[in-house]
């Protein structure tokens, strides 16, 4: 019976349908003023519920929101380590993953995003390897699984085989990324079960270089001839997506949402509340994304205020994805991990994906 620790991040991932960049440190109590309803409850749960091994585990579980809530019900032996008060801190995170590798753990799962992945590196290092639960606002680091249902297969993985790799956490510069800018580095590595498919791969810089930036023109170029004058463009964050609006001749919310009608911006740096609010005045919708370089998300990573209440009122057949040849040569395939399995499906299959002036191509999206 192998020792499975879990650590569950009760704040992590609130700020994205609210607009946030992130809910670090007491971002977390703004995005409640704001609305937000917490996200890892869910993703927890959806973990959980896949794990077929669980004869053959013994869990050891953060106390309450942090983990304990959610195995009470499971026909899993489990046993709490440590004590948590009414707000949790990635102090918590660090003191209980040291606890529990000291209690005998042979794998940590933690739910959360790359602050958690951080705080759990600081703590253990490669003492244990990890299965990361994505659920955070920011989840760039290739330590995560691709969703919650791949994260359980890794832990059945792991109890099956028990090899492992190493994948890397970025540190992301907090104060850049609520100034929309991107800015990471390599933070350490993290061991994980070696399950490459049930992985994502890290986030991967935008290249700039002449074909690249004539490529999005290009792009900009047929989606400004293609707008509809009385259709609301809800425009998603990168660089790519930037082209259009510099098109236009109007600015961008570069790590935002940004609402155009009638070739004039509308609103800017929206939430979900704001997205459906729009929705009110203007029946005719379209969102834009383009893929997240390295690992493909349309949806799910870095836009997380279209949320899947804002998709099924958008509907699939109005989700336009652009992006660079350049891009797509990188990329096997486009994802998507919205948190609602129901609409993960709903946007699986095969997509067209504009990467020219007139020219498209088409792309799988698997979730």
């Amino acid at each position: 019976m192998k020792k499975v620790g879990l650590i569950v991040n009760p704040v992590a991932g609130m700020g994205g349908s609210v607009g946030l960049k992130g809910t670090d440190g007491q971002l977390y109590k703004r995005a409640m003023e704001l609305g937000a309803d917490p996200v890892t409850p869910r993703r927890t749960e959806a973990f959980l519920s896949r794990i077929e091994c669980k004869d053959e585990i013994a869990l050891l579980v953060a106390p309450g929101k942090m983990g304990a809530d959610y195995v009470e019900d499971l026909d899993t032996p489990f046993t709490t380590v440590g004590q948590i008060g009414d707000e949790t801190s990635a102090a918590d995170t660090k003191r209980i993953a040291t606890r529990m590798v000291a209690r005998g753990a042979e794998l940590l799962v933690f739910v959360g995003g790359d602050g958690t992945a951080r705080d759990v590196y600081d703590a253990i290092d490669s003492e244990v390897p990890v299965v990361a639960v994505p659920a955070g606002v920011k989840v760039y680091s290739s330590v995560f699984a691709v969703n919650p249902r791949a994260a359980a297969e890794m832990v059945n993985a792991f109890v099956e085989d028990g090899s492992v790799k190493e994948q890397e956490v970025l540190d992301i510069d907090e104060d850049a990324f609520r100034q929309d800018r991107l800015e990471s580095k390599h933070y350490g590595t993290l061991l994980v079960p070696e399950e490459q498919r049930f992985l994502q791969h890290g986030k991967v810089a935008s290249t700039r270089s002449p074909s690249v930036e004539e490529s999005k023109q290009e792009i900009a170029a047929f989606i400004v001839e293609e707008m509809d004058p009385e259709t609301l463009y809800l425009i998603g964050p990168g660089t790519t997506l930037k082209a259009v609006t510099d098109t236009l001749d109007l600015p961008k919310t570069l790590l935002g949402v940004d609402a155009v009608v009638d070739q004039e911006l509308v609103a800017e740096d929206l939430n979900e509340r704001k997205i459906v609010d729009l929705f009110k005045r203007h029946p005719q919708r379209v969102i834009i994304v383009t893929p997240l370089g390295g690992n493909g998300f349309i949806l799910g990573r870095g836009n997380k205020q279209f949320t899947p209440r804002v998709i099924s009122q958008v509907g699939p057949e109005n989700i336009r994805v652009i992006a660079t040849r350049q891009k797509l040569k990188t990329l096997d395939c486009l994802r998507v991990d919205t948190g609602d399995l129901e609409v993960d499906e709903m946007l699986c299959g095969w997509l067209t994906v504009t990467v020219g002036y007139r020219e498209s191509r088409m792309m799988k999206v698997q979730c």
